[in-house]
């Protein structure tokens, strides 16, 4: 038996996300006393992966997996784990993550625990710390089923540097019609600008900002701290910001280490999507906005008069 990482890449570049699950990986097979293996999918370079424990790597290139294919991406794990007679396989938990790996479970009649925090505090029986109640609390939950499919949290476990010299090994697939039957036929892509899905550093602002022509202290703001920019739901239902933008419980969740919120109340949906977040800052006129209870430091003031003199020493400080 061994544990079967499947580390996602975009473009054939790996994230912050895969080292992490790796790192997560590396440290349940020793707990489990079995070696640990790493699936990659069309990844530039694949060794990159023994930095952090992987110590063997499957490698699968393979041009009809250009683009994520939830089902395809599904079928290859599959196939990983039985070429590698794994019985625990760890995902992370990003949309793609979210979206494959009830799918993994379902074909290796697993249990499947998502939004895992921690290494596992027992494994026998295999007990893992997930979130719960939209990250308002924390469950112990114990995944009984002889195969198991872990998701781990972003930002939860850290990325750890193990290096063991392993080994690169190209797995050859099979991809049915089947697998393919989600095509897509037009995928939009942000160029030049760092996502909500990688970002460190989220800044976000709501309707307290008054029009779409006020965005540009905003961005300003996130170029000084290398950050994404989002907004809450009600600016993006005007269109004063594209819905990719759109973080909450019913947008993009947000498990950064920084995240600025400004001229946003602090609507339950959008604290539960953001709840993950370690640091939280608020900015927002009204001292009674909801926000101000969840969040780790507050400011009350106007935003067109805060934001700016915070660009202003945050350039400073970077200029000194």
């Amino acid at each position: 038996m061994s544990v079967l990482v499947f580390a996602d890449s975009t473009d054939g570049k790996f994230k912050k996300t895969a080292f992490e699950v790796v790192s997560y990986g590396k440290k349940l097979a020793e707990q489990l006393s079995t070696n640990l293996v790493v699936l990659t999918i069309n990844a530039t370079d694949a060794s990159q992966l023994f930095t952090y424990g992987a110590e063997k790597v499957l490698t699968v290139s393979n041009d009809t997996l250009a683009t994520f294919n939830a089902k395809a991406y599904a079928s290859v794990i599959k196939q990983a784990a039985d070429a590698s007679n794994a019985n625990v396989v760890v995902v992370d938990s990003s949309i793609n993550g979210l979206y494959v790996a009830p799918l993994v479970a379902v074909a290796l009649n697993a249990g499947y625990a998502s939004n895992v925090v921690a290494a596992p505090s027992n494994t026998s029986p295999f007990t893992v710390k997930r979130k719960a109640f939209s990250n308002k609390a924390f469950s112990n939950t114990v995944i009984s089923t002889e195969n198991k499919v872990v998701g781990v949290a972003k930002n939860s476990f850290g990325v750890h540097e193990n290096s063991v010299e392993g080994t690169l090994e190209n797995l050859e697939v099979t991809i049915s019609e089947e697998d393919l039957g989600v095509k897509s036929e037009k995928i939009d892509k942000v160029t030049g600008k760092v996502t909500i899905a990688d970002a460190e550093i989220v800044v976000s602002a709501g309707r307290g900002l008054k029009g779409p022509e006020n965005w540009g202290m905003i961005e300003e703001l996130a170029d000084v701290l290398g950050a994404a920019t989002a907004c809450s739901k009600p600016v993006s239902d005007l269109g004063w910001r594209p819905h990719s933008e759109h973080v909450g419980q019913t947008g993009k969740p947000v498990a950064s280490n920084l995240y600025i919120a400004i001229g946003i109340s602090g609507a339950i949906q959008h604290l539960a999507g953001i709840n993950a977040s370690k640091v939280k800052v608020v900015i927002n006129t009204d001292p009674e906005a909801p926000f101000f209870k969840a969040a780790d430091y507050g400011i009350v003031g106007d935003a067109f008069e805060v934001v700016p003199k915070l660009i202003e020493k945050m350039k400073a400080f970077k200029a000194s």
